[in-house]
């Protein structure tokens, strides 16, 4: 069994920045994906920034060049670091693990970007 715990979550004004935090936990064998996702309501969930098993990353077009990704495998922790935060990145952010077969999802961390 995996646990994912999100932390970092919170207001913050249009323009600011926050960073987002998942620790995993458990019987963690092997990772073939693991990233963020977001859900807004009203809206499908959607894949924010994400690691292939090969180690690339990807990003949603409306992130790019404003999130980074990365991830500190010692601490079995990936963050998500948001910059210039806009209104229509509020949403609940979710960490994902996927691991042979098997979806993993954390509670996920409310994100409120205020104009």
């Amino acid at each position: 069994q995996v646990q994912l715990v999100e932390s970092g979550g919170g207001l913050v004004q249009a323009g600011g920045s926050l960073r987002l935090s998942c620790a995993a936990s458990g019987s963690i064998f092997s990772i073939n994906a693991i990233g963020w996702y977001r859900q807004a309501p009203g809206k499908q969930r959607e894949l924010v920034a994400g690691f292939t098993s090969s180690g690339g990353s990807n990003y949603a077009d409306s992130v790019k060049g404003r999130f980074t990704i990365s991830r500190d495998n010692g601490k079995n922790t990936v963050y998500l670091q948001m910059n210039s935060l806009k209104s229509e990145d509020t949403a609940r952010y979710y960490c994902n693990l996927f691991s042979r077969g098997i979806n993993y999802w954390g509670k996920g961390t409310l994100v409120t970007v205020s104009s």
